[in-house]
């Protein structure tokens, strides 16, 4: 319900010293302003309007100041009050950038896409939202990027657009040619198209074990087997169940053929179809050593619909609180008061002007 408030109260403290002044200067005013051998020729004489309203003055000044200092106090009215309740919880994207993820089996707005680009895409939707998902506002989001080896890209952060920034960043590694049109980093880019999961899901735990978010989530997204990095998959999730860490791990795509951009010998581009392989198995492993869960997205819809599901697992109320919006009432007790005050001063200097 509104409601009137004083955003600065103590400014009315003011108002005790004031009184005093008024009272103490009334006080003073009360002086002979001629020496005169008798008074009692004019105690016959009828007192004036003017005498009248002479005396009052002082309290027109009292009246401008106070009203200044009313205004001082910055009255304000609540216009509306509404409920806010916050919900947030601290989520680690783990998303693969291995060789596999060039397929080009999903579709964008009617084009196709490899699996990167719609991962990224249906991601930024999720952080963001858009006209289907509502975004994660309340929610600190990290960023790890995975192919043979984990890159922690973004900390838990609740400035998205800088996230969003860093999340176009994340790319499959290509090849380097040198002028023959040999490749030359081809080692690095057969190191970097591995895929490395465990490593991707401990890096994300360290990220997440001292947050202090009721609920602590990863959200690992990969289309291929574990073939590099340190850590196995499995160690990696009771490290993740030890700290409360849910894992939801999405299997992109489908195990079978898949078709790849590559190069003829004439250096044109075109489609071929390579053999792709998803390991569900590690993937349900994850999700169900952590209590969690997996999903599997064959294309951009399904990819869509699991962020929904996510989005209705994982909500977790933090606390809420009651906000009003206030309107400054300040203006219409200053604009007020200095024209008491101006009034004031203008009849003291003119028409009740006291002599000597």
């Amino acid at each position: 319900m509104s409601e009137l408030r004083l955003a600065e109260p103590l400014w009315l403290l003011m108002t005790v010293p004031l009184l005093l002044a008024t009272v103490i200067a009334m006080r003073g005013e009360r002086r002979g302003a001629v020496l005169y051998s008798s008074v009692r020729l004019l105690e016959s004489l009828p007192v004036t309007l003017a005498q009248r309203v002479k005396r009052w003055l002082p309290w027109l000044r009292f009246a401008g100041m106070l009203l200044v200092i009313v205004a001082l106090a910055r009255p304000q009215h609540g216009l509306k009050d509404f409920q806010i309740q916050t919900e947030g919880i601290s989520i680690v994207m783990c998303i693969d950038r291995s060789g596999s993820m060039q397929a080009l089996d999903f579709t964008l707005d009617g084009n196709r896409v490899d699996r990167l680009e719609a991962v990224k895409a249906v991601f930024h939707d999720f952080v963001a939202g858009n006209g289907q998902l509502p975004g994660r506002p309340d929610d600190q989001i990290g960023l790890v990027s995975f192919g043979g080896f984990a890159e922690a890209k973004a900390p838990l952060t609740l400035d998205h657009g800088a996230l969003l920034d860093v999340l176009e960043t994340v790319n499959i590694a290509q090849p380097v040619y040198d002028r023959s049109g040999d490749v030359i980093n081809l080692r690095f880019l057969d190191e970097e198209r591995a895929t490395a999961i465990g490593d991707a899901v401990a890096l994300a735990v360290e990220r997440l074990r001292d947050s202090r978010a009721t609920s602590k989530v990863i959200i690992l997204l990969s289309d291929g087997e574990n073939t590099a990095g340190a850590i196995e998959p499995g160690d990696a999730a009771k490290a993740a169940e030890s700290f409360g860490i849910k894992i939801y791990s999405i299997g992109v795509g489908t195990t079978g053929m898949a078709p790849f951009k590559m190069m003829d010998p004439f250096g044109r581009e075109q489609l071929v179809s390579q053999p792709v392989q998803l390991d569900e198995a590690t993937l349900k492993l994850l999700a169900d050593t952590t209590h969690g869960r997996y999903f599997n997205a064959k294309d951009t819809n399904a990819l869509e619909d699991v962020y929904h599901d996510i989005d209705r697992l994982e909500k977790t109320q933090l606390e809420g609180r009651l906000y009003t919006e206030y309107r400054e009432l300040f203006p219409w007790w200053l604009l007020p008061g200095l024209a008491f005050i101006v009034t004031e001063l203008t009849l003291c200097c003119t028409r009740f002007r006291s002599l000597p």
